[in-house]
């Protein structure tokens, strides 16, 4: 079952944000509500204000497990497959400008990067630190961490039901192998395990994302 039924009509252009206070009275966030017609619980994904899935999954650089309620450091978390010819470049390569900014201005050690695939069958640890290589990742900071659902079932189950992130399997007759169709979406979760920015865009702005990292991580 998904985690919630998906709205008809819901823009997933990237929200606005509304109002002067931080977090607009809700003590769980530090950024303000985004302008949107429909409520963080009438949504389909974890929104601003409500709590990170309680989800666990193994870390593809070290031995052991990610617990994303349990990080204790702003995150930002995005969701690929490393054989995306199209989105997910795009995706991953944001987080790897914001990780870059994040190391040459020093607070390096003070963020963490999460981007989970949905691909756990190619995507094993030797290919996702060629693809670190290859989208210029710097994989041998503490900060980034590839994470790998163990299998497919646990893909679906974290991904799409927990995540909202909806991704479909095809075989397209010109490429050799399969592909997936998928939305894209990065989320801002702070120290405390609360969502900020759910960015439902398929080119997130590095700036917009530098910003607002930087307002939740000195708050």
């Amino acid at each position: 079952m998904r985690r919630r039924t998906y709205l008809a009509g819901l823009s997933t252009a990237a929200a606005g944000v509304a109002g002067c206070a931080a977090g607009d009275g809700n003590p769980d966030v530090v950024l303000s509500e985004p302008d949107r017609e429909f409520e963080s619980a009438d949504l389909p994904y974890p929104a601003w204000g409500e709590r990170v899935p309680d989800v666990s999954l193994p870390a593809v650089r070290a031995d052991g497990t990610v617990d994303l309620r349990a990080v204790e450091r702003p995150a930002l978390l995005t969701f690929f497959y490393s054989h995306c010819r199209t989105v997910c470049p795009v995706l991953v390569g944001t987080l790897r400008n914001v990780q870059t900014h994040a190391l040459n201005e020093g607070y390096g050690g003070a963020v963490r990067f999460y981007p989970v695939t949905f691909d756990p069958a190619r995507d094993d640890a030797d290919r996702l630190r060629a693809y670190a290589d290859e989208r210029n990742v710097a994989l041998g900071a503490a900060n980034w961490q590839f994470l790998r659902p163990a299998s497919a079932e646990r893909a679906e189950a974290v991904v799409a039901d927990a995540f909202g992130v909806a991704f479909q399997r095809t075989e397209p007759p010109e490429t050799d192998g399969y592909m997936f169709t998928h939305t894209a979406m990065t989320i801002l979760v702070n120290a405390d395990g609360y969502v900020e920015r759910a960015y439902r865009t398929k080119s997130p702005d590095p700036d917009e994302l530098i910003d607002d990292l930087a307002a939740v991580r000195e708050a």
